[in-house]
């Protein structure tokens, strides 16, 4: 499925696209929606780089095996 946001309603929120895709996977992160490992994918940032966006706006993150596996198969493709 793909989204599309135009580009006017991010020139209204004063966001660029990576911005706004950061700021769904935190969100989506946040509400345990998806795992640290998916919501680094969509926000097209490694893992450790998300991590540190998390820690910078103090959001706990939450990792367990069910995530862990989630994560193996997410990078196995």
């Amino acid at each position: 499925m793909s989204l599309v946001i135009p580009d006017e309603t991010l020139r209204y929120a004063g966001m660029s696209e990576a911005e706004l895709r950061e700021e769904i996977a935190v969100l989506l992160f946040q509400k345990e929606k998806l795992t640290l490992g998916q919501a680094s994918q969509l926000a097209g940032v490694s893992q450790y780089r998300f991590q540190r966006t998390l820690g910078d706006r103090r959001i706990a993150i939450h990792y367990g095996l069910s995530e862990l596996e989630e994560d193996l198969k997410t990078l196995g493709g």
